[in-house]
């Protein structure tokens, strides 16, 4: 088995795909024969919501066994992975206390690098070949903590007037980022909720393919009402209806994916 990769799937701007993408692609990457760890860094606990219903996600909230409380305690992950109900397939679930963790993180000595440390064993054991994160659409401290713990970074963009919106700001805080944190690489950009029929969408991928320097993915995923579905049903796309738009869509991306390590 090769080095463990670690990806985050972060975008400023809420509502862009970003918790759908991350598990889905978490998924997809398992249908490649890989092993994949997912964390969800996000008080929403969406992704957690992907693999587990409400009853069993808020019991993971409400222990000791989830993301807040292992980087409250700056302890080794190893011990807040929970395997889902899919092979190959781990998550450290969130906990709506993550809402507070900018002020855990606070005070602490090497704040930038805390959840870096705590997943360093995970890493070395070489358990997985992928370790995916589900940051919050916000811009600050833990997001930080996120990308300082990451290789690199995709980010999942709407098609729709607003989703290019903070898209610049999310570039200049990668950059600064990257002063403390000089190998994170951009993974590239990834179109979510694609209406073809609109005119926005060519727009979108043009605007985004003259950006300098920016991979942006081959694949887009197309607005599917199988999504919501797969969520109301706790299941990736690919497990509630593999034969989906959606989740040949999400094959494909996994695909690109696993193709750049």
């Amino acid at each position: 088995m090769g080095k463990t990769k670690v990806i985050c799937f972060a975008n400023n701007k809420g509502g862009s795909g970003k918790s759908t993408t991350c598990s889905n692609v978490g998924y997809g990457l398992t249908q490649l024969g890989k092993n994949v760890l997912m964390i969800d860094g996000d008080m929403q606990l969406n992704l957690s919501l992907s693999l587990f219903d409400e009853e069993q996600v808020l019991a993971y909230a409400q222990s000791e066994k989830n993301l807040y409380e292992g980087i409250k305690q700056q302890d080794d992950l190893s011990g807040y992975i929970v395997h889902s109900p899919y092979e190959g397939l781990d998550l450290i679930p969130s906990s709506t206390l993550m809402s507070s963790i900018e002020y855990e993180l606070f005070t602490k000595w090497q704040r930038e690098y805390i959840l870096r440390k705590c997943l360093t064993p995970v890493r070395d054991s070489q358990i997985y070949d992928y370790i995916l994160i589900d940051a919050p659409p916000t811009l600050g401290g833990w997001v930080m903590n996120i990308l300082c713990a990451s290789d690199e970074v995709i980010i999942p963009v709407e098609s729709t007037p607003w989703g290019l919106f903070g898209l610049g700001n999310m570039f200049e805080f990668l950059e600064e980022v990257k002063q403390i944190a000089p190998d994170l690489k951009l993974g590239g950009i990834v179109i979510t909720k694609v209406d073809t029929r609109k005119n926005y969408f060519k727009q979108t991928l043009e605007t985004l393919k003259e950006l300098e320097n920016v991979k942006v993915y081959d694949t887009y995923i197309r607005v599917d009402s199988g999504i919501e579905w797969s969520q109301d049903n706790n299941a990736p796309i690919m497990a509630y209806k593999k034969s989906s738009r959606s989740a040949a869509e999400y094959m494909e991306l996994s695909k690109e994916i696993a193709k750049q390590q």
